[in-house]
């Protein structure tokens, strides 16, 4: 019994030792990120049967050494950090955005009043040079932060798209370090007869965790307890020990922005849908550029479009210092259209502008379908859009929508194409000012109209405004009045026309109102205004542009466009801000409990420490216990 008492000792001194060393390894790494405490595993050994005695036991074992882990919270806490990351990413994004926006030195819309302001003077005043050149002062000031504007979030699109690049370096080394250690794990589970390799198990953990925070991730564990991971809505990106990877490419669609393309553990590439890859920074920064930051981008051009569209038309109906009808005051932009890199056909696409006041902020996607058919998609809502029957054809070329108008040159499709419509993303780039002389601004109305000398009714000509089919009057127009048949006469295409007291009348693109009790014989003239130095009547109009709506199908005016962007950017940029403080608190509170189990507790493991001390000089003792009564023994036998 002193030999097994003698063993039974020994078992229990290498159990603590055992437990000594295993403590001493959850000691030295409780600061090593991503480690999971460790703890021996410990059982009794089979007892000796003595007989006519019973059993006595021998002592105890070290079986195993696990770790404490709970994969239901590592897998909650992935995901709470992969749209933790999401939401920082848009909100350190958008913020930019919104920073620029809500800026009052860099704000658009003092600019735009001033301008306006600057319009009126001229009207109040338009023989005024200094008031002119005000005029073309505002509009350089405005049209120059239109297109700061721009240039700004263009910067942040290419900073999306460097970002994008090293966020997929960084994604590409994490999965190959991971298969890395899938083979690791599975070799070495093999050569330790099935026990797991918990530091290297940690390891691999701790690269998943840092992968979710790039990217929304998908664990499965696989018999051999390979982990296959997956990303976007199920690709594959790896399998056991074999890596697949990602690749910043330039999107197909649109060349201004990078795609991300899966190049296979086959080695076949595909490109692949913004929409598909969300969570992490990657999914953050691809949703802010696709919701927020295109968004900005359109609705600013749509401002700009219609800013210049609307001025210019109210321009071309006035004339200048010399008499001329008014030419174009700002550039504008015209829709683009984009051809998909992939297409096989040659189609060529045009777009136009139909009615600006009907454009809306969203880009428009033309497909091809597989029975040859198009589809048109509107990406913001992503509603389809009617085409006509057997669109395009020769009698159905052409399709207007959303105040656009899409047209076909010579050219085969083949399906699966697809083109890219961008209809006001280049508006505030290309927004500038044209005229460049103070006398060309068409500030005075393009007629007059008068009473002629000596009428004795009491008959009123008054009005005289212009459209734009209004064509400069070769001859002076004079229209008579015949009391006898109650008509006027004189018309350029010699028509007579009843005469109506106040109502309207128009001819060529004129319209004037006369009003009163004309006799026999009183006359009125119209005639081309061949100077407009003392007349601001046309000026007044575009002042009066500042108030109407032209924007969003005529339901916005300029500055309530954009009021309308600021508000939209401030809004989410505080939805955001709020999801990710939530989020972020959420995020803190599962760690917590995930760290609860798998943690180091120093408290624990010192408290343990001297527990294990303890069992150790114990079963030490137990062994020079023996090793006395084998003495013993051995004395009496001599």
């Amino acid at each position: 019994m002193s030999f097994n008492l003698f063993y039974t000792g020994r078992s229990g001194l290498n159990v603590a030792q055992s437990a000594l060393v295993t403590t001493a390894h959850n000691t030295a790494n409780v600061n090593t990120e991503g480690y999971s405490r460790q703890s021996a595993q410990i059982s009794s050994s089979t007892g000796n049967y003595i007989g006519g005695i019973g059993f006595f036991g021998n002592g105890a074992q070290a079986t195993d050494v696990t770790r404490s882990y709970d994969q239901f919270l590592t897998r909650q806490l992935n995901q709470a950090q992969s749209s933790n990351e999401s939401l920082s990413t848009q909100y350190a994004q958008i913020s930019q955005i919104d920073n620029l926006l809500a800026n009052q030195t860099a704000s658009l819309s003092p600019l735009m009043q001033g301008l306006f302001t600057s319009v009126q003077a001229v009207a109040n005043t338009p023989a005024d040079p200094a008031a002119r050149q005000q005029l073309l002062g505002s509009a350089e000031a405005m049209t120059n932060q239109f297109r700061a504007t721009s240039l700004y979030l263009s910067g942040l699109n290419t900073n999306v798209n460097e970002q994008i690049v090293g966020y997929v370096e960084q994604i590409n080394t994490y999965a190959t370090q991971i298969a890395d250690l899938n083979q690791q794990i599975a070799l070495v589970s093999n050569a330790g007869a099935g026990h797991a390799p918990n530091d290297l198990l940690d390891q691999r953990d701790l690269l998943v965790s840092d992968l979710s925070k790039l990217v929304g991730t998908k664990v499965v564990v696989q018999s051999n307890g390979q982990y296959s991971v997956f990303v976007g809505n199920g690709q594959t990106l790896v399998l056991g020990d074999k890596a697949a990877s990602l690749k910043a490419i330039q999107s197909s669609s649109d060349p201004s922005q990078n795609a991300i393309a899966m190049i296979g553990t086959s080695g076949l590439t595909m490109e692949l849908q913004d929409s598909v890859l969300s969570g992490g920074a990657l999914g953050g920064l691809l949703q802010f550029r696709n919701e927020t930051l295109s968004n900005a981008q359109n609705s600013l051009g749509r401002i700009a479009i219609a800013l210049s569209d609307t001025f210019n038309a109210q321009q071309r109906l006035g004339v200048d210092l010399n008499g001329a009808l008014g030419a174009n005051f700002f550039s504008q932009s015209i829709p683009e259209t984009i051809a998909n890199d992939n297409n096989k056909g040659d189609l060529t696409l045009t777009a136009k502008f139909a009615d600006v006041g009907d454009l809306s902020t969203s880009d428009y996607k033309l497909q091809v379908e597989a029975d040859g058919t198009f589809s048109l998609t509107r990406l913001s809502d992503k509603r389809n859009i009617a085409l006509p029957a057997g669109f395009p054809s020769a009698t159905t070329g052409s399709v207007s929508f959303d105040g656009l108008t899409l047209s076909f040159d010579a050219g085969s499709v083949q399906p699966g194409d697809s083109f890219l419509i961008q209809p006001t993303r280049a508006g505030a780039r290309d927004l500038a000012v044209l005229i460049t002389e103070p006398g060309k601004i068409a500030a005075a109305s393009a007629i007059v109209v008068d009473n002629t000398f000596g009428n004795k009714g009491s008959g009123k000509i008054s009005g005289g405004s212009i459209d734009a089919s209004y064509a400069p009057l070769s001859a002076d127009v004079t229209l008579t009045y015949d009391s006898a048949s109650n008509t006027l006469s004189g018309f350029p295409d010699g028509s007579t026309v009843p005469y109506v007291s106040g109502e309207e009348m128009q001819f060529n693109g004129i319209t004037f109102t006369l009003s009163g009790a004309p006799v026999h014989g009183d006359s009125f003239t119209i005639a081309h205004n061949t100077s407009g130095v003392s007349d601001g009547r046309n000026a007044l109009l575009l002042a009066g542009l500042q108030n109407q709506k032209t924007i969003g199908g005529k339901a916005a005016s300029f500055n309530a466009a954009y009021a309308q962007l600021v508000s939209t950017i401030g809004n989410k940029t505080r939805q955001i801000e709020i999801s990710n403080t939530a989020q972020s608190s959420l995020t803190v509170q599962i760690r917590a409990v995930q760290q609860s189990i798998s943690g180091v507790n120093q408290d624990e493991e010192t408290a343990n420490l001297l527990m294990y001390q303890q069992m150790y000089q114990a079963n030490a003792k137990v062994i020079q216990t023996a090793s006395t009564l084998f003495d013993a023994i051995l004395g009496i036998s001599r």
